[in-house]
């Protein structure tokens, strides 16, 4: 969500406009410099330029663009100006769906949670129902404490049955699968790796082979200068030798 560009500068009534990004309409005409954020999705009608969208393809070079092409919200326009038309806006741009995905994922039960969900139903009622006995047993059959005890029977059994529900702790069967589920999908999609539905996330433990077939999935997406290596002499074109 942070990827979202905030504004957007668009061209209405033969006047420039700044305007936030959730007021663009279907049909406006965009503006985008070097080095902004594409605010929506569409297609270009003026101008060319290499756009970064990395963060939607995994290519590590940015793509040209020219009259025509479409063009994805939140990628990263890197060297010309263009202007393109709004087609998709909102709920519907590629950002935005990809966003509901990984909301969705995070809502799902996983089949592993289905099954503590079960067990949780037998489970929290068969802890609460032992600590109200323990707590009753401790009141009314407990040994008598001392006159000058500053503890009184009443205190101790509340003590003792909170002792057994800490211990049994009957909520953290239920919460812990839900809260890893949210957390393995929301770090996931922060590191760009998006599930489908938490049945995937927990087929992922799984997994024995990945195969990869992108640039920029493992390594850093862009080209860099790894090693200089200096010769002790070189050849000119014409066959002579000299040194550098």
């Amino acid at each position: 969500m942070g990827l979202r560009a905030k504004t957007a500068r668009i061209e209405r009534a033969g006047q420039e406009l700044e305007i936030p990004v959730d007021q663009v309409q279907v049909g406006d005409v965009v503006l985008v410099r070097p080095g902004e954020k594409i605010p929506v999705d569409g297609v270009i009608l003026e101008g060319r330029s290499a756009v970064d969208e990395s963060m939607l393809t995994g290519e590590s070079l940015p793509v040209e663009k020219k009259p025509g092409d479409p063009v994805i919200g939140a990628t990263l326009n890197k060297l010309g100006a263009f202007k393109f038309e709004a087609t998709r806006v909102g709920k519907e741009t590629a950002l935005a769906q990809i966003i509901r995905l990984v909301e969705e994922a995070q809502g799902s039960k996983a089949p592993i949670q289905k099954l503590a969900d079960q067990v949780s139903a037998i489970f929290v009622p068969a802890v609460i129902a032992v600590a109200v006995l323990t707590f009753l047993g401790w009141y009314f059959f407990g040994p008598r404490l001392p006159v000058n005890s500053e503890l009184t029977e009443f205190t101790r059994a509340l003590i003792n049955m909170v002792a057994v529900l800490v211990i049994a702790c009957p909520c953290a069967m239920g919460l812990a699968t839900p809260t890893a589920v949210m957390v393995g999908t929301g770090k996931g999609a922060e590191l760009g790796i998006l599930f489908r539905n938490s049945e995937a996330l927990e087929r992922a433990g799984k997994v024995n082979v990945v195969i990869l077939d992108k640039t920029g999935t493992v390594t850093r997406g862009q080209p860099a200068v790894t090693d200089i290596v200096v010769r002790n002499s070189f050849a000119f074109p014409g066959g002579q030798n000299g040194n550098p």
